[in-house]
């Protein structure tokens, strides 16, 4: 019995490894299949593709011709003569392989180039039509390094190591036949120890494999950490908080150098290894060789070409190794770009257009960030066409993600919100967010130009004279045209150069300019001192004319002009009604405004 036992836990530990050993291979062959159709979403010409074939072969073909070339000078000048023919002949063949290769090398570059230059716009396209609640989930420094380091280590493969790969294998096996009719048994001697090499170097490439895969993803967490530092470095130097992202980066920094020297300690196995199975080759065939040219079975040439032919095979053999390691690298690399070509874009394939003039309508929504933690809890309202709607009440009840939702960065996980009798979700989406100028209590403003910014996302050609027009509508003509460049002054990274009076308005003239039929003002006129709040106040009343609007605000005398004031509170809608009447009947509401009228007394 115990001897059963025995062959069974053999049985079960053998079909285990050949289990691991097959689930290897589907491995390696997915990511072949995931690296190819990847370079598929940019195809070179055929022409091109089948020029570089061509060169790269008449490169491999005339340096496998050099050896017999000088195998027949050798022979020539040992027995006291000279051919100038031969002569002729081999400079024109390196000729032949100088130019070939030169040109190969251009081509290739550029193919390789344009194919990464295709993978990254395909991934930069697809990263922007990627919904809000992936870049919630990443940092963007990391998202950037998808497209920068990733696509560079794809690149690489494909311009230094894929034809030198397919050259290579070519060589070695043009040498390998001619060697064998040069002089059988030496190259025997020589193939001896291409098992003991590949027995060593294939663990090793499958070590690197996870080394730089845990390589590129430290890099793109350390991009993340500095972007996010970089981007807010007023902060960070406000609150003394340098030492503490030194610390960070530091961490980063030194498991970065751990990484490279685990690839370090890889190679420093390879390449000294590679050099002395190169040696003891060169001494073998060296010394057994000149015992077979002093016996007289071996020609001087021919030891010559054989010496020659071993540098062929050994250098490709060494090139053929290094592309295996750049292609395990890729590969890491390869899962990443196919992961976030694989996530799902929003939805912007549907036809419907957006009605003029209807009622915006929210039916029993509900919407959590998190599952099971829902921030709206079945509320319903309606917004009038053409009317001011108005959301208070405490910070977190909700009122920002109403906003979200109207923009479709978030979809609800029930209830629908429709515009007329059209569900929101079935309206193109870019037609639907042209429809929706969107001011908020700290208006983003990009790195450029005054102008650039007010036309920003005009998918028209915008005349000065209309950026002039919304630029006086929104209250920013008399600032705008005392800066000395005007319009085409920079207004630095994310408008540092500008007050937050004077962004606001920027960001009212571009709204102004949109024209758009739904207005949202999330605290457009908060956290402004009284001259900017004035101007911004002014613009903003410019910009609600004719549109239907809606506001959040903390500060009451903000919205009391409003048709329709709702207040929301966890996630629900307590009270709704005008200002009036919510101060007669609505108890926080009361509260709201005692609290802000004893300020104003204080």
């Amino acid at each position: 019995m115990p001897e059963v036992i025995i062959c069974l836990k053999i049985v079960i530990r053998h079909v285990q490894k050949a289990g691991s050993y097959m689930q290897k291979k589907q491995n390696d062959t997915k990511q072949w299949r995931e690296f190819v159709s990847l370079l598929k979403l940019e195809k070179p010409p055929a022409l091109l593709v089948s020029a570089v074939i061509l060169l790269s072969l008449i490169e491999t073909g005339a340096g496998l011709v050099v050896p017999l070339f000088t195998k027949k000078l050798v022979d020539l000048i040992s027995e006291g003569g000279i051919q100038a023919g031969i002569i002729f002949l081999l400079a024109g063949t390196f000729i032949l392989q100088t130019v070939s290769g030169g040109i190969s090398y251009y081509m290739l570059t550029y193919i390789g180039e344009r194919m990464v230059a295709g993978i990254r716009e395909h991934l930069w396209r697809h990263i922007l039509t990627l919904p809000i609640s992936f870049f919630d989930q990443n940092q963007s420094g990391e998202t950037m390094s998808r497209v920068t380091q990733d696509t560079n280590t794809i690149k690489t493969v494909i311009t230094n190591h894929l034809v030198t790969f397919v050259s290579g294998i070519i060589s070695i096996i043009g040498s390998v036949v001619i060697l064998i009719m040069l002089d059988w048994k030496m190259t025997m001697i020589m193939l001896a120890i291409v098992p003991v090499s590949m027995l060593i170097i294939m663990p090793l490439g499958r070590k690197m494999y996870k080394v730089s895969r845990l390589t590129q993803d430290e890099m793109a967490s350390l991009s993340g950490n500095l972007g996010r530092v970089l981007s807010e470095i007023r902060l960070v130097k406000a609150y003394n908080g340098e030492n503490i992202e030194q610390e960070k980066g530091k961490q980063g920094i030194h498991q970065l150098f751990q990484y490279g020297l685990k690839e370090a300690r890889i190679q420093a196995i390879v390449s000294p290894f590679m050099t002395t199975i190169m040696m003891v080759i060169l001494v073998v065939l060296i010394g057994y060789g000149g015992v077979r040219v002093a016996s007289g079975h071996l020609t001087a040439g021919t030891l010559v070409a054989i010496i020659i032919y071993m540098f062929q095979i050994v250098v490709p053999f060494s090139q053929i190794a290094s592309f295996f390691t750049a292609f395990q690298k890729a590969m890491g690399a390869t899962e990443r770009i196919n992961y976030l070509l694989g996530l799902q874009a929003e939805n912007y394939k549907a036809n419907e257009e957006a009605p003029a003039n209807q009622d915006l309508s929210f039916s029993d929504v509900s919407f959590g960030y998190a599952s099971g933690k829902e921030i709206l809890k079945g509320i319903s309202f309606s917004v009038p066409s053409n009317k001011t709607v108005a959301l208070v009440g405490p910070s977190g009840g909700g009122k920002t993600t109403i906003f979200s939702l109207i923009k479709r960065f978030y979809k609800p996980s029930s209830g629908d919100i429709k515009l007329g009798g059209v569900s929101i979700q079935d309206i193109e989406l870019s037609y639907w967010r042209r429809q929706i100028g969107y001011v908020s209590q700290e208006s983003p403003v990009m790195s450029g130009t005054i102008k650039e910014n007010i036309c920003y996302g005009s998918t028209r050609e915008v005349t000065l004279v209309e950026v002039q027009d919304a630029a006086r509508s929104a209250n920013a003509l008399e600032f705008i045209v005392k800066l000395p460049n005007g319009f085409e002054t920079e207004v630095g990274e994310r408008g540092v150069k500008l007050s937050g009076g004077q962004r606001q308005r920027i960001a009212i003239a571009r709204a102004i300019l949109r024209d758009p039929q739904i207005l949202l003002l999330d605290e457009a006129t908060s956290n402004l001192d009284s001259e900017s709040e004035l101007l911004v106040q002014s613009a903003v009343k410019n910009l609600m004319a004719g549109r239907t609007t809606l506001i959040i605000a903390h500060r009451l005398s903000t919205v009391v002009e409003a048709d329709r004031i709702l207040v929301i509170e966890n996630g629900i809608i307590s009270g709704e009604g005008t200002h009036e009447s919510l101060l007669q009947h609505h108890e926080l509401y009361q509260k709201l405004a005692r609290q802000q009228l004893k300020l104003r007394e204080d």
